[in-house]
């Protein structure tokens, strides 16, 4: 594919004895240019309208509201949960109550930031979120209640360790009158967005004499990722972030990227998630054996990054509480002997008079999915199975699903799996020891029951794991505030903010 900007060979000569100091072609000489890897919809989530987390888009629009729209609390660059609009906070020892004490500031419009206003602002955003897996997450909350002027009470029918984790997500940024409160300004539209901090006097905080030498615009540009790797490579940004496994072929392509990728070590799905129960995917056992016949090991091979390792567990082992009771699927069988057992009931299925119909498969269409393509349309057709791959968001029996986990519990695993969420192919019955597991106080008894439903629901068979997700950026040497993290998630105004 031919690159949109493109140096003279002269200008790019010039331009690579400077690259590990600063990036070339900068349209505002002061600012730091980063490539967000999203598209024109990505800056709707920006946007001062609440939403309910869409994870078909990119992260560039939930990276862009977070930076303008904050919460109670914020992540900073080593994902770990910071002040916003609460400035301190206290857990109760039963773990059930969480208390907030707001800044002193003002929202949008000039008026003083209360308890009453943001109380209100965040029962409607829960409401919001509801029928959405992030709404089941936070499902345990019964209660937001005014204590004081600037002080609110969360109350939760049983402990949530994760509390604070989930609060930091960008879809819990509470809009005030249609405007978020920072922590940064956003001018621009469509492709090209430029955020500035707030000073600190405008968000309530002590004034700071250094701040405007201590601080940088972000000139930002939102890009597929070809396009983003080409402006990296050609020396017009200094970051990429929003990586994916689809784009991820893409990072090491040129010889200037390679030096400067980098992984999160995140947790969550990679995988596939059938999208219908009628034909031969109405049988569990019939997506079981698709399930069987994926040669995992070959597949994460072909992007060839060490120490990413296949999976048929719904639920990373790594997760808090895991008792080890359940393990990889099929252990007993090599992949010879699992791609007979899948061959074998394709041939009932066919043999019982039913057709066979091409499967249509649901991905981005990037390189990494279409190597995933290329494995699939191999192991399938070899027991009989046809596919037909349609863009991310058209109709699907299957769709290739690739999120990050929000916080380390199965909970979330199961969620994101929950019928309320994807409506067709679920269990009811992991649903409820899921919803069991919510209300139990004991964490042992929590996580006996949580194994419980990831068994129902592995039954099911309604998502065939294939890894963990992997995210990736593209940052020189010489940029401050980006460190890699396990959630994935890159806050910008870290990367606004220079080193004493």
């Amino acid at each position: 594919m031919p690159r949109l900007f493109q140096l003279a060979p002269t200008a790019v000569l010039a331009c690579i004895g400077t690259l590990a100091l600063a990036g070339c072609g900068r349209a505002d000489g002061g600012a730091l240019p980063i490539a967000l890897i999203g598209d024109g919809l990505a800056a709707q989530l920006a946007s001062s309208r609440p939403y309910a987390g869409q994870p078909s888009l990119a992260q560039a629009g939930p990276m862009l509201r977070a930076a303008t729209t904050e919460g109670l609390v914020g992540f900073d660059a080593e994902g770990r949960v910071v002040a916003a609009l609460a400035d301190r906070w206290v857990v109760t020892d039963d773990g059930e109550n969480y208390i907030f004490r707001l800044r002193d500031g003002n929202w949008p419009d000039g008026r003083p930031i209360t308890a009453d206003t943001a109380a209100v602002l965040l029962r409607r955003t829960l409401a919001g979120l509801r029928g959405s897996a992030l709404g089941a997450d936070l499902a345990a909350i019964t209660e937001v209640r005014v204590m004081a002027g600037r002080v609110i009470e969360i109350d939760l029918a049983a402990p949530m360790p994760d509390l604070l984790a989930l609060l930091a997500q960008p879809e819990l940024g509470l809009v005030y009158n249609g405007r978020g409160s920072g922590p940064m300004t956003a001018k621009g539209a469509a492709r090209q967005v430029t955020l500035d901090l707030l000073p600190p006097e405008r968000r309530g905080l002590p004034i700071d004499p250094d701040f405007a030498s201590r601080t940088r615009k972000l000139s930002i540009t939102l890009a597929d990722a070809s396009h983003a790797v080409a402006r990296f490579n050609d020396g017009f940004v200094d970051a990429v972030l929003g990586g994916t496994v689809d784009s991820l072929p893409l990072a090491g392509a040129g010889g200037l990227t390679r030096g400067n990728v980098q992984l999160d070590p995140v947790m969550g799905l990679y995988g596939l998630r059938f999208e219908t129960d009628e034909g031969f995917l109405g049988d569990p056992a019939n997506r079981e054996a698709l399930a069987m016949a994926i040669d995992r090991e070959t597949l994460l091979g072909a992007f060839n990054i060490g120490g990413w390792a296949a999976t048929s567990r719904l639920v990373s082992p790594q997760v808090q509480g895991d008792l080890g009771t359940i393990g990889e699927r099929w252990q007993s069988l090599n992949f010879a002997q699992r791609r007979a057992a899948a061959a074998a009931r394709v041939a009932i299925w066919k043999n019982g008079g039913h057709a066979l119909a091409v499967l249509r498969v649901a991905t981005p269409g990037g390189t990494g999915s279409q190597r995933v393509l290329d494995r699939l349309r191999s192991d399938w057709g070899a027991i009989g199975i046809g596919i037909h791959p349609v863009s991310a968001n058209a109709p699907a029996e299957i769709r290739l699903v690739d999120r990050v986990a929000t916080y380390a519990s199965a909970s979330w695993f199961l969620n994101q799996l929950g019928c309320e969420v994807v409506k067709i192919v679920c269990s009811p019955a992991g649903d409820a020891r899921v919803a069991e597991a919510r209300r139990t106080r004991d964490p042992q008894q929590r996580a006996a029951l949580l194994a419980e439903a990831e068994a129902e629901i592995t039954a099911t068979n309604s998502f065939i794991p294939i890894a963990r997700p992997l995210r990736w950026s593209l940052v020189r040497n010489s940029v401050t505030g980006f460190a890699p993290n396990p959630l994935g998630w890159h806050p910008l105004p870290p990367l606004a903010t220079l080193p004493k």
